[in-house]
């Protein structure tokens, strides 16, 4: 925010203190290259910038770079020092981090972090790379990394809502306000959408179907907007923090911005929307100011209800709304504001008052032309801007309180009284001439306690006291010398200009006071609704919120179908009678309030007002107080209308949020159903394609063939329908997991002769290949369901089968390791790839090997790890650190009465 009630002509001290920090820390420097998605080339930026300052002389090494195996990016990592990236282990999988030790060790000038929002595997010191960024920035090491738009934390539901998806994995907004230079790396929608296409982001086929959701050109473009934004926020920051350490006035013209100055002139809604036309023809953004001076205690409740409107008028508009407290002089701070926000545009209203009242008093507008300097001044003249009359309000509204006037004239006499009482005690020791002091001081301190009317009433007396105490003839209301009239005019002078000045100082800081505490509200309001995950919470902390701050008993009503229902109120209320929700209703269709005091249904027990975000009417809130008559008093109306808009927006966000899991349960269900459908299509219809071909074949030609032919046919008929009946098997498993119908039949089981049950099962399946087993012959009997425990051990030798070579070697291992016993299935075949080790086992999903993918289902890892899971043991893959191939390994507990070699039931 700009700063107000400096000097301009000097430097901004938190400015001053900032640029000294940078100067002189011994904290690393931070550069992100920030892209608008993936593939628009920021590592190998970072890479280039790197190999330029090794060839500079600068010691650059490299604490993590992923590739992912991109050509021209691999070459780029030639010449530079690597470090080795550290092995951690997580369910059986190796995973490999950058070593954050090692690198603090070796202490370069410069390290390359790539993907700052990726998550450490479980175990790391830091759970986030941006944190181990952090640490090496701490220790005075310089560091170049890069970060997607989409992983930056206030962006996320700005992304999720343009994408579909919801990204995890985030970056605080501190961590870029903290970086010392942000480079963005841009790249052209169409040429992405090319870079994908030719498969140098994603292989071929994995980039057609993010053309088809995430990379879609929409989705590219807005994203690339907000990167250029998101950075142009930034730059804009720097060179508002250069003005202010170095005193420059300003504005720069290194963007268009525009300020329009609103009060309690009809005409102001008029100015907003010329603003508001303004600034879309500049492309700029704007703002709506309201100087909040001396005169604002004095405005009339219309008045100040006008510039409410006028300011909620620019939010709902897309400006900016502020109010300020100012001085004497408007102008001035019209101006410093505009300064220091850097405000190249202010947009006045043409003078309507006398020249009478602008000698005496000024002319705003005047003093802008006057002094704006290189800021372009719109005067927008009375018949360009429609006036308008005051906004009339459909609600009455109670006069506001006024208590204790009368009193507080009585304690100023008294006052008064008090002072002069003094003066006459001290009189033979101060003299005479001290007594107007003691009056004097009575009337600041009525002024500065009760304002302007009491004080001006304690002057009247303090000067009839001064006369008739203390000037000769005393006792009397005479003034015998002439000397002595000019001193009581100059001390009734001198008092008058006293408790003005003292009255208006009081009305500023009263003002400043009451805003200052309705801010601190509802600032903790706008906190409390942030931490609101549902919409249950945000409806009970709004209702909470109003009915504590304006002492009302509050209803909230959201539409469920064509009506309106109560959702919450404070104190509880479940129901309405018919009035009231007849009100309730028609305040919800009609956009209007509806009820007591309004001008609409005004028989009801409550008052109903909409809910509005720009989106429309979201819902009603009702008040109810005791007593007849209007509910609120005009000040009341202005906060209830600024606790409605913040409730409402929180309403909206959890309702955004809500449609987004739910858009995105639609995508997977219907993901989950293409690929359900996609594997029927191929796994039903082949195997009942071989068999009905054997079994026609040997119904025409039985005569003819051979019995060896004949033996092929039915060994054919055979294996097909065994293929198919483990498909049927595996969607009734995954359905019954679905269901959470799985419940273990528990046994003692020996796993050696669980092992060759399945081997037997799947002996066809691993005709084609060699089979090793070793089982260690000490193993424990295991409570397992011996059902289940056979499918997993079939599911995953199958999956070895079908994705090993023939001729390779399938290995079964088993052994005990502390209390738990460890079954692994190996295979030759060419692996995992690194991205798929957990991915394995989601439905449906298959690995691809080149440009194919293996026939199957994609159930079986999937149902294999909801069995053992069941059983209270886990599955993890993993790649063989010995040769290429993958490894499969089961865990299962050992039951605490059962020792090594027991092979009791």
């Amino acid at each position: 925010m700009p700063e107000t009630g400096r000097d301009p002509n000097r430097p901004s001290p938190d400015a001053l203190l900032e640029a000294a920090r940078r100067e002189e820390r011994t904290r690393g420097r931070l550069k992100v290259f920030l892209g608008a998605a993936p593939g628009v080339g920021k590592t190998y930026e970072m890479l280039t910038v790197g190999r330029a300052r090794l060839k500079a002389g600068t010691d650059v090494v490299v604490g993590v770079v992923e590739t992912h195996g991109r050509a021209e990016t691999e070459a780029l990592l030639d010449g530079f020092e690597v470090v080795a990236r550290r092995p951690v282990r997580y369910h059986g999988t190796v995973l490999q981090e950058m070593d954050l030790d090692a690198l603090l060790a070796r202490r370069p000038q410069l390290a390359l972090v790539d993907e700052l929002a990726h998550t450490n595997a479980p175990g790391s010191r830091h759970p986030k790379r941006y944190q181990d960024v952090e640490e090496l920035l701490d220790a005075g090491i310089d560091v170049l990394t890069t970060l997607n738009i989409q992983h930056v934390e206030s962006l996320n539901d700005v992304v999720a809502a343009i994408t579909r998806i919801r990204v995890r994995e985030t970056v605080p907004d501190g961590v870029l306000d903290r970086a010392d230079d942000i480079e963005v790396v841009d790249l052209n929608p169409d040429d992405l959408v090319e870079r994908l296409k030719a498969g140098k982001v994603y292989l071929p086929a994995d980039a057609e179907r993010a053309l088809g959701h995430y990379f879609s050109r929409g989705n590219l473009t807005a994203l690339r907007e907000l990167a250029l934004r998101r950075t142009a926020d930034r730059v804009d920051d720097e060179l508002l923090g250069h003005m202010r350490a170095n005193a420059i006035p300003g504005p720069w013209a290194a963007g268009e911005r525009v300020l329009v100055c609103v009060s309690e002139d009809p005409r102001s809604a008029g100015l907003v929307r010329y603003a508001k036309r303004l600034a879309d023809r500049l492309h700029a953004p704007w703002t709506a100011l309201s100087i909040e001076g001396p005169r604002a205690a004095s405005l009339r409740e219309g008045q100040r209800d006008r510039i409410a409107e006028v300011l909620r008028l620019a939010d709902r508009l897309g400006g900016d709304a502020m109010t300020l407290p100012g001085g004497r002089r408007i102008a001035d701070d019209i101006l410093a504001y505009a300064r220091s926000a850097n405000v190249n545009h202010v947009v006045v209203g043409k003078a309507t008052r006398s020249w009478l009242f602008e000698l005496v008093n000024g002319s705003v507008v005047h003093d802008l032309v006057r002094r704006s300097g290189n800021i372009s001044v719109h005067v927008v003249p009375g018949e360009a801007v429609a006036p308008e009359a005051a906004p009339r309000r459909s609600v009455a509204t109670a006069p506001p309180r006024r208590a204790f006037e009368t009193r507080a004239y009585a304690l100023a006499l008294a006052a008064t009284g008090a002072g002069l009482g003094l003066a006459v005690l001290l009189q033979p020791y101060t003299g005479v001439e001290n007594a107007d002091l003691m009056l004097l001081t009575a009337v600041v301190a009525v002024a500065v306690r009760w304002g302007l009317g009491p004080s001006l009433t304690a002057v009247l007396a303090a000067s009839l006291s001064y006369n008739f105490f203390f000037l000769p003839p005393v006792y009397t209301f005479t003034i015998a010398d002439p000397t002595n009239i000019a001193a009581f005019l100059l001390f009734t002078l001198v008092a008058v200009l006293v408790s003005n000045l003292a009255a208006r100082a009081r009305a500023v800081a009263v003002v400043a006071q009451a805003r200052a505490r309705s801010t601190e509200r509802l600032f903790g309001f706008s906190r409390k609704l942030a931490a609101c995950g549902t919409l249950d919470d945000v409806l009970w902390a709004t209702s909470a919120q109003v009915a504590t701050m304006l002492r009302v008993r509050v209803v909230l009503l959201l539409p469920e179908g064509a009506a309106v229902t109560v959702r919450a109120g404070y104190p509880p209320e479940d129901r309405l009678d018919e009035a009231d929700l007849a009100a309730a209703q028609w305040a919800f269709d009609n956009d209007r309030p509806a009820g007591r005091a309004a001008d609409t249904l005004p028989g009801a027990r409550r008052l109903f007002l909409p809910m509005r975000t720009g989106r429309g009417t979201i819902g009603v809130i009702g008040l109810d107080a005791d007593g007849t008559g209007p509910i609120l008093t005009p000040e009341g109306r202005r906060l209830l209308d600024a606790l409605a808009d913040m409730g409402a927006l929180a309403i909206e966000r959890v309702r955004l949020v809500e449609d987004l899991d739910r858009a995105e349960r639609a995508a997977e269900t219907d993901r989950l159903r293409q690929a359900l459908l996609t594997s029927i299509s191929h796994d039903l219809r082949t195997p009942l394609a071989s068999v009905l071909g054997s079994a026609s074949t040997l119904r025409d030609l039985d005569a003819a063939l051979a019995p060896e032919a004949k033996a092929d046919l039915l060994a054919t008929i055979i294996a097909e329908a065994e293929r198919l009946n483990r498909f049927i098997v595996n969607l009734l498993d995954m359905t019954r997991l679905e269901a959470g119908a799985v419940a273990p039949n528990l046994s003692a089981q020996d796993v050696a002769e669980t092992v060759d049950t399945a081997l037997r099962r799947v002996e066809a399946v691993l005709a084609g290949h060699r089979v090793s087993v070793a089982v260690a012959p000490d193993l424990p009997t295991l409570r397992l369901d011996p059902v289940l425990f056979e499918q997993v051990l079939v599911n995953l030798l199958d999956n070895a089968a079908k994705y090993a070579p023939e001729g390779t070697m399938v290995t079964v291992r088993a052994r005990m390791e502390g209390r738990r016993v460890r079954i692994e299935v190996l295979d030759e075949g060419p692996g995992l790839p690194e991205g798929d080790v957990e991915r394995v086992f989601d439905k449906f999903y298959r690995v691809r090997l080149g440009d194919r993918v293996r026939a199957g289902t994609g159930l079986g890892l999937a149902i294999a790890r909801g069995f053992v899971e069941a059983m209270g043991g886990t599955v993890t893959a993993a790649n063989r650190p010995d040769r290429t191939g993958a490894v499969f390994t089961v865990t299962l507990p050992v039951p605490a009465r059962t020792v090594p070699g027991d092979l009791a039931a």
